[in-house]
């Protein structure tokens, strides 16, 4: 199974300003055009709870895609669950991979935020990143990772420059070696 990590950060590794969790107050439009155009790929999408918090009202759901959003606690999100579509799962990132493999998907697209994107990290099972950088610098926000036990060698495999301001577009492909702890 192949999985992509695709976020949007500031200069300095920033995925919110402050507090704020809407990304689309302070991203480019070019990036939410590769973004969105990404999405309609893949037929399943992994984020954590504040991130569906954030994007709650943007999402279309659709019969054939599915989003999970982990959580510590899915039973506070059962009313928002729709099956196939929709769910909430206290799962750790392998045991999630392993049930979609087990059904048969052959793509992951994890959209954020930090600890997903850590969890993530943390287990090795990331193949790719897709990485936005907009020409910001925020002085508070959340890490594009939080804290984790991973270091990890990247080769960049693809880069563009998305506007004039110089929002770019960066693809890494992260090189398989044991975790450093």
């Amino acid at each position: 199974m192949k999985i992509i990590m695709v976020m949007v950060s500031t200069l300095n590794g920033k995925i919110t300003r402050g507090n704020e969790n809407d990304i689309y107050s302070w991203t480019s439009k070019e990036d939410q055009k590769f973004f969105f155009d990404l999405l309609k790929k893949y037929k399943v999408m992994i984020m954590g709870s504040n991130t569906y918090q954030a994007a709650k009202k943007r999402i279309r759901l659709t019969k054939d895609r599915l989003r999970i959003v982990l959580t510590k606690n899915p039973k506070k999100y059962s009313r928002d669950t729709v099956s196939g579509q929709l769910e909430f799962s206290s799962e750790t990132p392998p045991k999630i991979v392993e049930r979609l493999g087990k059904k048969r998907y052959k793509k992951i697209l994890i959209v954020g935020g930090g600890k997903v994107n850590s969890s993530f990290m943390n287990t090795g099972l990331v193949d790719e990143l897709y990485l936005t950088v907009e020409p910001k610098i925020f002085g508070r926000g959340k890490p594009l990772f939080d804290e984790g036990q991973f270091e990890k060698a990247v080769q960049l495999m693809y880069m563009r420059k998305l506007n004039k301001r110089g929002t770019l577009l960066l693809q890494y492909k992260l090189l398989k070696q044991p975790n450093r702890k």
